[in-house]
């Protein structure tokens, strides 16, 4: 039954319950009606009346047509209701009305004009949203009616003329009668309604939105010149107030219509217009100003009107172009549309307003078009000098001059650094030549101050070289002394006293912009210095008055505006600056915004801010923020609010814009100066002493009760700004307010205005007494106050008194939070609930309920307990307050979202209470949806939000989606933006689903025109959207989705929050959604990109399907023809504009991005075909690569450089992630390659002449990766890309200021190092692959059988051809390069080094740009340096700073080459080893400097750049000799490399390390070899020779000095990275758990690595060293061993173990290590390594099985090669024996194989005391087991092998017998040789592995019979059965001679053993 308790039937519900029960839930649904519709008033029941005839119109359409005229005559008179809510309804129904009745735009259009007028008297900003609609659309139709209707009865059509001059009759007239002729209307005094004329200037943008961009597009010059005919009426321009108000309106008219209709290309044409528009007013000026006739009295007037016009149109023509940006260089270009000169020509007009309106738009011009700057600059520089003596030209100019600077900040690339002193200069000369002419005086002052004010805003970097002169300029300004001032005072006149003033402000102007733009500077000298001008000025303040009495009113002006320059620049200064001053300044500050000497009642600006955003809904709609805020600021109750104009003060046309503002506007003169008193109150209030601040209250106290009426209200509101905003700066400051005294005044003062009737007040006494609770934080002060308001409210019953005490409650928590406040929640909830429910008052309502918001918000947690009883007063509420009390719906809206964040997460749970509270929630949220006020609604929506936060499940988004997606099209700003803030969130977690439930509302399209109700489930009916065109944009849903229409949106939007929001909500969507829906994203991507600049306003994309699918739905002859606005609203609305463009290439990157991270087969053109085969719906970014070259192409070399750049972005991404992508169709080429010539394409307009640095840059960086990926396969590809590196490459060498520069002079530097680092990454890629074409060739000689087609590929460029292309300009380039690195090297320097830096600058960068400079260095230097180690090592030491070079550059180019004769002249003067030690420091400093500490964000290239490029230069000699003879530098490079370590983890990094660290320790080797080599020659003959190498006689290393130790630190650190255990340290630490996995690849190679190493440091030492250094590397050396040597199934030897074993064989073979006083130590190593090898080579069950071979090898080497300290060792030797015996019964054939290998070479040991003990020991069990192969012959090669290997043991130790002995050795081997033969029948049937048995056999006693000629006839004697054998196989086998001929012959037995080892090992 609760469900019947809806307003609407809830005819689902119905349906579902059982027959017999429906008349009961109908009953129940009528009695909930009854209860609901008694509580609703009387207005309620007609708006809900007329809500409900708009739903039947509609449903009716041209059915209703007998009743229309009735209708109309009972609404319309309701169109001036009292109440808002109707007068809203009214309009609705109107609108409804007008789509079918003919007469209200025909016969009815001026009544209805005139109705509209009056009904937007007095209006609210609802009521004149619906009522300029409602004219709007009805003067649109009556000049484009419907076909049908027109059809139907024939109709006059109205004229265009007739429709504009309704619409401006309202604008200029108002809703006070209504007259025919223009005539009359002039002569009726009386002013405009400004309701009514921002009302219709709505109206007129409704009118063009209806009739559509196309219609504008056509008849833009008729609508503009109306629309500035407005603003040059004189009933529009009154006042000047007024006629900014005027202004304000045209602009917003012009913006709202050509900002957002028009495409860019038709927004350019509207431009052209703008600017003929501006010309023929100029022109008409020109004439009356030349003409000196009699009669200009007129021409004054005109004049004065043509100044609004200029500056309406000159401010559309900025916004236009600003918008625009980059593409609206063809209105620059276009010499027939002289732009430039018609907009300078206004600089020279003689009112001020336009002047400056020309000079703001020339700013917007030259930030758009930034090359442009520079140019202007220099003209205005120049004009302003030739025209010097006229005073328009001076002012005009130096406003030009000063907008230009100012905009300066705003092109990222800057002016050239002389500007600056050309402005100076310029401003210097107008001050001082500004007393010279009187008719000049004052322009020429306020220019040269202006210009000086604008020159700060470029910054420190520019202000610092002029700072000086600027003190003295200030100085001087001012008087020094009092006597002076006196002096002053007598002497001066009128005039000379308006010019001192303003002179005097115009230098506090520019000290302003001084302290605001250059913090740095100030330090505390140049404050001190500041400060005596500014105390002068101080002291000047209090002589004014009596100037001003004496001189006259006038000055009145002037003197203000020194008052507000001297307190803007106060409140910049820290206070503690001018403490002195305070009192004087007290009194003046005090005075000024209490209205002292001020008769007007002048209010301040900054109440609004001061006040709570969340408030606004007390106040209306005073501080919403609308689409219509420009305008709707006009009607807000404080002074001028709204009329912000730039004559107001000229500073600002430099200064920043505030956000979200299109053109400055500061206000009058007399508000800015009362906010600047109120705002430097704050500041100095926290720094005044008690007693100052209690006086100063109770004056404010006095100043009140003083005033009357208006003016009390004045005082007041001011004085209530300046306590707030003294609050403020106390908590700000964490000071308190003072002592109970002072207390007790603010409190009087502040509960005094609580109970005050302005409500604006009364809101800022609840703000001030939350903020004073705040400052004052004391438990029984806050008690009381709340007390107070308890008391107040509980006795009060009067409206005003409820709504202050009420909201007073809701500050103090907001204030204090929910601890401070926590003991009075209890009586605050309840009196705020009790007063929520008073039904009387929806004002007390409103108040109390918002008050309850925000205690709910500060309490968190302590709510809890209030949550059932709150919430269930808001549900009841949503259901009894009328909706037209759309605050008190607000408020419930705020209401319920604060309670949904105080239950949080609980939310989710599935308790009864928790149910209930979500439930109830839910409810809430779907009845404030239902709501027809947009910030109701716009309040579900976070309500949802939050609720979707806390428990996604429980929030339904099938309904929420599309709902969401209607309001995305609604004309509420807020509402707006409440619907993409929610979908940003939605999307972040489901992004999938989000847009399922959004392209259900484009299935649902068709039926648009029947139903409103399907857009949205909430909403039944159109009630709940503002419009019905709504929908028909709502439903702009297509089949490009959600994403599609905020893609559009992004076209529209000019609010940051929600574009900002909307980027962030695609991103989300692309993130999770691109992958999947590849080709979706793609498109939409590609749509966007495609829309170039030329493309036609309006394109329809899928104009044909919506109109098919409504024709089938209903046949009705009016949905055949659709009127043209409505045609419009069904296709986008423009083409995509730029940023949205860019928005679009980033997405791309991001695509590419996503699907990198996402499969391999994105890449790879044979995976992703035959996943495409696998499964059609396999999207794969690899198949769209034509696509992808294509938009970044399009991107790349568009008009707009944003875009440019981010198309070279994506270009250079593109060629990064598919360069090694091959073409399976043709293998041994790339995917790439058919691409080359669009990518030179996309590259070739980058390096035109004018295009700007940064591009350049970017263009180079994408030249360079193109070079290098080796995709270009052509020739003449190749050289195409390369010319134009060629090309830059000239520009480079031209040097310093050969250009004409237009930007600032770190572009150059920024473009020059782009194009040196491009060459470098060319260079270092070519010298890579000429090495590798160097290595190969050679690999393949070496080993035959190696596959021969890795480097034999059809047609591919010969591996020489790019370093060919490179090396013409070698000599060029690396003189460059060098020049760059010792730039970088001294940019790098520390501050204190700062004087050692070259006065005029680098090579490329000049010092005033130092700074940007440093960043464009520290971006390049990495592949310079690693080019200039190449270079270097390749030819670079042996020769000096090439001259001849240069010469023969010359030859090829005629360009001067001198980049710095002066050095170059000196640099020939040294010696080439002088010049080579020079580079060899330039190149260690850098790389040491960098390595030291590389920031973390610092890519990771830089890092592998620096190491490659120390690995390449310690190739060559000269610096390995260098590097030897400092070991220092050695040690400092190891260090710093240890440091590197430890924060750089990738193993590719430790890697290039230990390749360094390898190549310093091997300079130090052939070094000490050299050295050695030389004493050995000298020291022949002598008997002592000094100790060489580290450790000398003692053995000790000095860390710090010593590079063997520090080698070893480094190499310790990363072993232990690699094998934790190696440490005891590390093995014993609770964390480390003892696992014994295989190593990765990565660390095998870095574990050899570091052994490789290891085992060279013995020959740096002495031998004492040697002995502290071996103990700690052969413990390593053998650890390793046994931790690596582990047994694989392929017998792979891994890496680190082969390492080991030469290690183990380069220390045991070191000779020097063995002198006398070491022999022992040595001795003791050796066994005591060996005992060690042999105990980890023992079997154990826990660890993997050990590799016996390598274990083995390492046994061999030490009996091989350390033998003497060995022998007789009988543990040794018995445990080296069991390793051998072992390995011979292994199992494994491999083993024994190389088992026997070994043993040969121990056999063939030439020490005999070392080999007879093992050939006695282990020749036995070698026979048995060859004599055993007869019963078990070899079924695989390798156990073939292992015999072979045997026999070759037996045969070499027959060979090492004495001749007596031999028949017994031989008498062994030949029965066994003989026993592996096979007989005949047997051989035909055996298999291949027995058959080589046998021929390997029959081979050796071939050869071993000739040897030994007596010995085998004696064997062969006594065995005649062997002798058969034998014979019988020798027959055989010569019967298959040919056979035999293809065998290998015999191994030859005489082999050098040491070759032998080498071969068998490694």
């Amino acid at each position: 039954m609760e469900l019947a308790h809806s307003l609407l039937l809830n005819e689902e519900a119905l349906a579902q319950i059982t027959e017999a029960k429906r008349p009961v839930f109908i009953f129940e649904w009528l009695r909930f009606l009854d209860k609901v519709l008694v509580a609703a008033n009387k207005s309620q029941g007609r708006s809900e009346i007329l809500m409900s005839l708009q739903k039947v119109l509609n449903g009716l359409g041209g059915a209703a047509a007998s009743s229309h005229r009735d209708i109309y005559k009972n609404a319309r008179s309701l169109l001036t209701d009292r109440s808002m809510a109707v007068r809203c309804a009214v309009a609705k129904c109107l609108l409804e009305l007008q789509n079918e009745a003919v007469f209200m735009w025909t016969a009815e259009l001026e009544n209805i004009a005139t109705l509209c007028f009056k009904a937007l008297e007095n209006s609210n900003y609802g009521v004149r949203v619906a009522v300029s609609k409602l004219l709007g659309t009805v003067m649109a139709t009556a000049l484009m009616p419907k076909q049908a209707t027109v059809m139907r009865q024939n109709v006059k059509r109205a004229t265009f003329d007739e429709v504009l001059e309704l619409m401006a009759t309202g604008f200029l007239r108002g809703g006070s009668g209504f007259l025919k002729s223009g005539g009359e209307m002039l002569k009726v005094g009386g002013s405009v309604n400004r309701e009514v004329r921002v009302g219709v200037t709505q109206a007129y943008v409704v009118f063009v939105t209806t009739l559509g961009g196309q219609w504008l597009e056509r008849s833009f010059a008729t609508f503009l010149s109306h629309v500035l005919d407005l603003v040059s009426h004189p009933r529009a321009t009154q006042t000047h107030v007024e006629a900014v108000y005027s202004r304000r309106c045209v602009s917003f008219i012009l913006r709202a219509t050509v900002g957002s209709l028009l495409g860019e290309k038709a927004q350019i044409a509207a431009a052209k217009e703008i600017c003929q528009a501006i010309g023929k007013q100029m022109k008409a000026v020109e004439a009356v100003v030349n003409d000196t006739s009699s009669e200009n009295k007129s021409g004054a007037a005109d004049i004065a009107a043509s100044q609004h016009v200029m500056v309406c149109a000159l401010q559309e023509l900025g916004s236009l172009v600003q918008s625009l940006n980059a593409t609206a260089s063809p209105l620059i270009q276009e010499a027939s549309i002289g732009l430039l000169e018609i907009v300078t020509s206004v600089l020279l007009h003689p009112s001020m307003a336009a002047r400056l309106a020309a000079a703001w738009c020339l700013r917007c011009v030259a930030v758009a078009l930034p090359f442009q700057l520079t140019p202007f600059l220099d003209r205005c520089a120049e004009r302003l000098n030739n025209l010097k003596t006229s005073p328009e030209a001076v002012s005009g100019y130096s406003f030009a001059m000063a907008a230009l600077l100012g905009g300066v900040h705003q092109c990222p690339l800057g002016i050239p650094h002389a500007k600056g002193k050309m402005v100076v200069s310029i401003a210097e000369d107008l001050l001082r030549t500004a007393a010279q002419n009187s008719r000049l005086s004052l322009q020429r002052t306020q220019a040269g101050w202006l210009l000086l004010g604008a020159l700060m805003t470029l910054g420190p970097s520019v202000v610092r070289y002029h700072l000086p002169k600027m003190l003295l300029l200030w100085r001087n300004v001012f008087p020094r002394s009092l006597k002076e001032l006196e002096a002053e005072k007598a002497r001066g006149d009128s005039f000379t006293w308006q010019v001192t003033l303003e002179g005097r402000a115009g230098a506090l102007c520019a000290m302003r912009s001084f302290v605001a733009h250059c913090p740095e500077l100030l330090t505390e000298d140049v404050i001190r210095k500041l400060m005596t001008p500014i105390e002068c000025a101080m002291t000047m303040m209090s002589h004014i008055p009596s100037v001003i009495k004496a001189h006259g009113a006038h000055l009145k002006a002037s003197a203000a505006m020194v008052r507000l320059r001297l307190y803007d620049i106060l409140a910049l200064l820290p206070p503690k600056t001018y403490e002195g001053s305070f009192n004087a300044l007290l009194r003046e500050l005090v005075a000024e915004f209490t209205l002292t000497d001020n008769s007007a009642n002048t209010t301040t600006s900054l109440l609004r801010s001061l006040c709570h955003y969340d408030d606004s809904v007390l106040l209306g709609s005073w501080l919403q923020e609308t689409d219509h805020k420009s305008i709707e600021d006009q009607l807000q109750p404080n002074s001028a609010s709204g009329s912000g104009a730039l004559e107001h003060d000229p500073s600002s046309i430099y200064l920043r814009i505030p956000i979200g503002e299109a053109v400055p506007g500061p206000l009058p003169l007399g508000v800015s100066v009362i906010d600047a008193s109120v705002a430097l109150f704050g500041v100095v209030f926290p720094h005044v002493s008690y007693k100052h601040r209690l006086q100063m209250l109770d004056h404010f106290a006095e100043c009140v009760k003083q005033a009357k009426g208006v003016r009390q209200q004045a005082v007041q509101l001011n004085i209530f700004t300046a306590v707030l905003s003294a609050l403020k700066g106390l908590a700000e400051n964490k000071s308190t307010l003072g002592p109970e005294e002072v207390r007790k005044s603010a409190l009087t003062l502040v509960m005094g205005a609580l109970d005050n009737p302005n409500p604006i007040l009364r809101c800022a006494a609840g703000e001030a007494l939350g903020r004073m609770a705040q400052v004052v934080g004391e438990a029984t002060f806050i008690a009381r106050m709340a007390q107070y308001s308890f008391d107040k409210l509980k006795s009060a019953r009067d409206v005003v008194s409820r709504t202050g005490h009420s909201l007073a409650l809701g500050c103090l928590h907001r204030y204090v939070g929910g601890i401070g406040s926590g003991q009075h929640l209890k009586t605050s909830v309840s009196i705020l609930l009790a007063l929520a429910q008073d039904g009387t008052s929806p004002e007390v309502q409103t108040w109390s309920l918002h008050s309850l918001a925000l205690i709910v918000d500060s309490s968190g947690p302590m709510y809890r307990g209030y949550v059932e009883p709150t919430l269930s007063l808001v549900l009841t509420l949503l259901l009894t307050v009328p909706p037209s009390h759309t605050e008190v719906h607000q408020c419930l809206g705020r209401c319920l979202g604060a309670i949904i964040t105080t239950v949080g997460p609980e939310l989710q749970g599935n308790g009864a209470t928790i149910s209930t509270i979500r439930s109830s929630c839910l409810v809430g949220c779907a009845i404030t949806q239902d709501h027809s006020d947009s910030l109701v609604q716009a309040a579900a929506i976070s309500c949802l939000q939050q609720l979707h936060m806390f428990a996604p499940r429980h929030v339904n988004l099938s309904s929420l989606v599309p709902s969401l997606c209607v309001h995305l099209c609604s004309s509420h700003l807020l509402l707006r933006r409440a619907a993409v803030a929610c979908l940003r969130q939605l999307a972040q977690r489901e992004a999938a689903e989000v847009c399922e439930y959004a392209m259900s509302l484009a299935k649902n399209a068709g039926d648009k025109e029947s139903s409103g109700a399907n857009v949205s489930p909430f909403a039944p009916g159109v009630s709940s959207r503002s419009d019905i065109h709504c929908r028909h944009q709502g439903v702009n849903i297509t089949e490009t989705g959600l994403e599609g229409l905020l893609f559009g949106m992004l076209d529209r939007e000019t609010d940051r929050k929600l574009c900002s929001d909307i980027h962030d909500t695609l991103g989300h969507m692309l993130s999770s959604l691109a992958v999947e829906k590849l080709s979706h994203w793609l498109m939409l991507c590609k749509d966007v990109l495609a829309a170039s600049s030329d493309m036609s306003t309006a394109t329809p994309l899928s104009g044909g399907k919506d109109e098919e699918s409504e024709k089938k739905d209903e046949m009705d002859d009016d949905t055949m023809f659709t009127t043209l606005g409505e045609e419009d609203k069904s296709k986008p609305f423009v083409a995509p504009r730029w940023a949205t463009r860019v928005f679009a290439a980033d997405c791309l990157c991001r695509i590419i991005n996503l699907c990198e991270n996402a499969d391999q087969a994105h890449f790879d053109l044979a995976m992703a075909r035959s996943a495409k085969l696998r499964n059609p719906t396999n999207d794969l970014l690899v198949l769209h690569l034509s696509d992808l070259i294509r938009m970044a192409f399009m991107a790349a070399t568009d008009h707009s450089n944003q875009l440019r750049m981010a198309g070279l972005q994506a270009l250079e991404d593109i060629i990064k992630k598919f360069a090694s992508v091959p073409e399976p169709e043709f293998p041994g080429h790339v995917i790439l390659e058919q691409y080359q010539a669009n990518v030179g394409a996309a590259l070739r307009p980058a390096f035109s002449q004018d295009t700007p640095s940064d591009i350049i840059a970017k263009a180079c960086q994408v030249c360079s990766t193109w070079i290098g990926s080796g995709v270009v396969s052509d020739l003449n590809d190749l050289r195409r890309v390369h010319n134009l590196l060629v090309s830059s490459l000239d520009k480079v060498q031209a040097g310093k200021g050969s250009s004409s520069q237009l930007y600032r002079e770190s572009a150059t530097t920024m473009e020059k190092l782009a194009v040196l680092k491009a060459w470098a990454e060319v260079y270092v890629v070519a010298m890579n692959i000429k090495k590798e074409a160097e290595s190969k060739p050679k690999r393949a000689m070496k080993n035959t059988d190696d596959d021969e087609d890795d480097y034999g590929t059809i047609d591919e460029l010969p591996p020489d051809s790019l370093i060919t292309l490179v090396q013409p300009e070698l000599p060029t380039l690396s003189r460059l390069w060098l020049a760059a690195l010792k730039d970088y090297a001294l940019l790098t320097l520390p501050a204190e080094f700062s004087s050692q830096l070259p006065p005029d600058g680098g090579a490329f960068y000049t010092p005033e740009t130092i700074d940007t400079a440093r960043l464009h260095y520290r971006n390049s230097w990495a592949p310079i340096l690693h080019a200039v180690a190449l270079w270097l090592n390749s030819t670079g030491f042996t020769c000096a700073e090439s001259t001849e070079a240069a010469v023969s550059g010359l030859q090829k180019r005629s360009a001067s080459i001198s980049l710095n004769q002066a050095s170059g002249a000196i640099a020939s003067a040294k010696s080439l080893p002088e010049i080579n030690k020079d580079r060899m420091h330039l190149i260690l400093g850098v790389s040491i400097q960098f390595l030291c500490s590389p920031r973390p964000e610092e890519p990771v290239e830089h890092v592998t750049a620096c190491l490659q490029a120390l690995h390449t230069l310690l190739d060559s000699p000269c610096a390995r000799i260098h590097i030897a003879e400092d070991q220092l530098i050695g040690v400092e490079l190891l260090s710093v490399l240890h440091r590197l370590l430890l924060t750089w983890n990738p193993p590719s990094i430790q890697l290039l390390v230990t390749g360094v660290v390898q190549q310093i320790v091997r300079a130090a080797q052939d070094y000490l070899q050299e050295k050695r080599n030389t004493l050995n020659e000298d020291d022949m003959e002598k008997e002592s020779c000094p100790v060489l190498g580290e450790g000398g006689d003692s053995g000790g290393l000095i860390p710090g000095k010593s590079l063997v130790f520090a080698t070893m630190e480094l190499l310790m650190f990363i072993l232990v990275r690699h094998m934790p255990h190696l440490s005891t340290k590390m093995s014993d630490s609770p964390s480390h758990i003892a696992t014994k996995t295989r190593l990765s690849e990565e660390s095998a190679r870095l574990v050899a690595a570091t052994v490789t190493i290891l085992s060279d440091l013995p020959s740096l030492c002495s031998p004492a060293g040697c002995m502290t250094i071996l103990p700690t590397i052969l413990f390593l050396i053998a650890r390793i061993l046994k931790d690596t040597a582990i047994k694989s199934a392929d017998n792979q030897v891994p890496l680190p173990v082969s390492a080991a074993l030469q290690g183990i064989k380069s220390i045991v073979t070191l000779s020097m290590a063995k002198t006398e006083e070491t022999q022992k130590q040595w001795t003791a190593l050796i066994r005591s390594t060996l005992a060690c090898i042999l105990e980890y080579s023992q079997p154990e069950d826990s660890v993997p099985t050990p590799d016996e071979v390598s274990m083995l090898t390492a046994i061999a080497l030490f009996l091989w090669s350390a033998s003497s300290e060995i022998i007789g060792v009988q543990s040794l030797q018995n445990g080296c024996m069991n390793r051998f015996k072992n390995a011979l019964n292994s199992c494994d054939p491999w083993v024994q194989a190389k088992c026997y290998q070994l043993l040969l070479s121990v056999f063939q040991h030439s020490n005999r005391a070392l080999s007879t003990p093992y050939i006695h020991s282990l020749a036995p069990i070698v026979v048995e087991k060859l004599k055993a192969v007869e019963r078990n012959r070899p079924a695989s090669n390798n156990e073939l092998w292992a015999v072979q290997e045997g026999i070759k043991v037996l045969e070499t130790l027959v060979a090492l017998g004495e001749e007596q002995n031999r028949v017994q050795l031989l008498a062994l081997l030949v029965p066994t040789l003989i026993s592996y033969l096979l007989d005949e029948n047997s051989f035909a049937s055996a298999s291949s592995v027995s058959k080589d048995l046998h021929e390997f056999a029959l081979q050796n006693l071939m050869h071993i019979g000739p040897l030994y000629p007596h010995a085998f006839k004696t064997v062969m004697g006594a065995a005649p059965e062997l002798k058969v054998r034998l014979e019988t196989a020798v027959r055989a086998s010569q019967a298959s001679k040919a056979k035999a001929a293809a065998r290998q012959p015999a191994p030859t037995i005489h082999s050098a053993p040491t070759i032998k080892l080498k071969t068998s090992f490694f």
